[in-house]
């Protein structure tokens, strides 16, 4: 991984934007894309600004792209296929750093609850939230000190969850849940984490949803069964409409930062270079 973590990563793709002559917009959401005779011709944003392009490339949930992004007309079949399709499970993400370090944790640590398939029978088929819980627990410091203060740890503590399709109210469960976590990581391989807290936040399927317009709220766009896996999942060019290239954990090859960009390269063979449109 990156020194600096993900944030070092995401700086440098911007220098790279950057030094090519583009720009990066922050906080401007894309209401829709502009689509002429079957053809991508530019976005136009939320507050109501129209960007023309010859390409348009989306790096939304690629679910969103084609149910709220692309005008009706061009949904077709997929529209219904999406309406059927399988979202991935949801994810409660708790971010926290501590005031003295854990040195004897390593960078990923995985702590199973007491039931595996019954556990996710709860989160993919019944969908309710489960008493008990496993934890995936990330603890970047041990391997780049640099990214929390000295003397302190980074944490985040990652829950598999339903996703908003089991119609839990986050705003009311997650303190609770969050609480559960820190208990059982205290309980187990962070003793002493309540005096040790110094910053915390989470991210629930909610959040997803809200700030990234996750379909559904789930963590990984749709669920990667068979049927929605490598040429059944959704393809970097658009079938629907020209001149749109999909790109990120929604499409092909799939989710996790791998994958995501695994398909950034992709594109770099399947986009036709500017000169094309000249």
């Amino acid at each position: 991984s990156a020194l600096g973590g993900t944030g070092a990563l995401v700086r440098g793709l911007v220098r790279l934007i950057e030094g090519q002559g583009g720009a990066v917009r922050c906080g401007t959401e894309v209401a829709r894309i502009l689509v002429e005779d079957g053809t991508a011709r530019g976005v136009a944003l939320a507050d109501g600004t129209q960007v023309a392009a010859n390409v348009v490339v989306s790096n939304a949930d690629s679910a969103w792209t084609a149910l709220r992004l692309l005008p009706p007309e061009v949904r077709g079949w997929r529209e219904r296929r999406l309406a059927r399709a399988h979202s991935s499970m949801g994810l409660f993400v708790w971010y926290f750093g501590t005031r003295r370090t854990y040195p004897n944790l390593a960078h990923h640590t995985i702590l199973l609850g007491p039931r595996y398939r019954g556990l996710l029978d709860d989160i993919f088929s019944r969908k309710v939230l489960a008493e008990d819980m496993s934890l995936y627990l990330h603890r970047p410091t041990a391997t780049d000190p640099g990214v929390a203060p000295p003397g302190h740890d980074a944490f985040y503590a990652l829950a598999p969850v339903p996703n908003l399709a089991g119609g839990q109210d986050w705003a009311a469960l997650a303190e609770p849940f969050r609480r559960r976590i820190a208990a059982r990581l205290e309980a187990t391989v962070l003793p002493g984490l309540s005096d040790a807290l110094v910053t915390s936040r989470v991210t629930t399927p909610q959040d997803f949803s809200d700030d990234f317009l996750a379909w559904r709220g789930s963590g990984f766009g749709l669920e990667p069964i068979l049927t929605q896996s490598a040429y059944f999942r959704p393809h970097n060019r658009s079938g629907a409409v020209r001149h749109l290239y999909l790109v990120g954990a929604g499409t092909h090859p799939g989710a996790g930062l791998p994958g995501v960009l695994s398909s950034s390269k992709i594109l770099d063979r399947v986009v036709p270079d500017a000169a094309v449109f000249a």
